[in-house]
């Protein structure tokens, strides 16, 4: 994936044995836990491309989020701020070459950002 690219979306679920259910008997998604990322079960799409993960919802986390593809989170984090958003949740890392971020733009909307790889 290249800066700017969404690169994954996380949908919030009460229940996860329900949601996997739901979303892979209407959309025909393989959703399954892999190593490393047990509780947290992610969707692959029929195209082979699209995907992500079903989370736990919670307070600000009530919505699907789409991240996005950066470059450099900071650098990304730095320029949102120029611009008038804010961080909802700092860089934190996923895997040893991998981070996340969520910024919240100027009107309100939470965007996930991602920087790295995961997996070989």
């Amino acid at each position: 994936m290249t800066h700017g690219d969404i690169t994954h979306i996380d949908i919030p679920v009460s229940d996860m044995k329900a949601a996997a259910e739901f979303y892979s008997t209407l959309f025909g998604w393989q959703i399954a836990e892999i190593p490393g990322f047990e509780g947290y079960p992610m969707w692959q799409a029929p195209n082979g491309i699209s995907g992500g993960g079903l989370a736990p919802r919670g307070e600000g986390f009530t919505q699907p989020r789409s991240y996005v593809e950066v470059d450099s989170i900071d650098e990304t984090i730095a320029r949102a701020q120029d611009a008038g958003a804010s961080v909802a949740q700092p860089k934190q890392q996923i895997t040893d070459t991998s981070w996340w971020a969520v910024i919240v733009d100027p009107d309100g909307n939470h965007i996930g950002l991602f920087e790295g790889v995961v997996g070989g």
